[in-house]
């Protein structure tokens, strides 16, 4: 995660914590369903920015958090002050051997060094534990979310886009292949709020802010000739794709 588009976040760090939705539930607990039955199974939230999937794994056990950007772990202690969070990164995990039965990445694998990450993640990882890709994504199967996609000039694939070709995780010999599922994850949103999340994406935090206003300012008038989101209040059609692999 050393990329400058992996280390703008920072610069939004609350404003990341307040727009970014949250994970499907049903997906996390599939994420975790290889690892449902054991006692006391420890879980790493890693990359875990101002803590968007460690207050649903809360629910679901004791969590470690790490996270390499200094704002957003921080963002992330005022949060959730009872967490063991650690300044770390995926290709050097501040964590023992074979510590934890889980390891949860949220809308952050894409930002990994694989060929270092993978074998890092292995070695935290006891046997037949699980390590699980979390994804937000717009549903770019509805006419508007691709019209207000088209309206700000994003480049690039969308994870809905990724996922109808067949998410998955690199192979490596410390797991068995990668397995993916999606659910549906609707959020409700406004237009301010939807431009809110949108200023909080990696495209808009590099971008110069004249061509990031002017794609925000897209946006908003192209909702404005919606029916669906003119009224000012709309429920945004998003999944949560989720790729699991589990350790040998």
């Amino acid at each position: 995660m050393t990329t400058p588009r992996a280390r703008s976040f920072g610069t939004v760090a609350a404003e990341y914590a307040r727009h970014r939705p949250e994970y499907a539930e049903s997906a996390v607990d599939w994420a975790l369903e290889p690892v449902a039955g054991r006692p006391d199974r420890l879980l790493l939230d890693l990359a875990a920015g101002t803590g968007k999937l460690t207050g649903a794994l809360l629910a679901r056990g004791p969590v470690i958090a790490v996270e390499p950007d200094p704002p957003m772990l921080a963002e992330l202690r005022v949060l959730f002050p009872d967490v063991d969070a650690r300044e770390g990164s995926a290709e050097a995990i501040p964590l023992p051997d074979e510590s934890v039965d889980a390891v949860l990445v949220g809308q952050a694998f894409h930002w990994f060094d694989p060929e270092r990450a993978l074998p890092e993640i292995a070695r935290v990882l006891r046997p037949g534990g699980v390590l699980a890709a979390l994804w937000n994504g717009d549903d770019a199967t509805v006419e508007w979310v691709r019209g207000y996609h088209d309206a700000a000039g994003l480049i690039g694939l969308r994870v809905r886009d990724r996922a109808e070709a067949g998410l998955h995780l690199p192979e490596h010999p410390a797991f068995e292949a990668s397995e993916h599922s999606a659910y549906p994850n609707a959020v409700h949103t406004s237009v301010e709020g939807l431009l809110a999340t949108l200023a909080t994406h990696s495209w808009a935090l590099v971008a110069e802010p004249a061509d990031r206003d002017a794609a925000l300012a897209r946006v908003r008038d192209y909702l404005a000739t919606r029916p669906e989101t003119s009224a000012g209040e709309f429920e945004l059609p998003l999944f949560t794709d989720v790729v699991r692999m589990l350790r040998k």
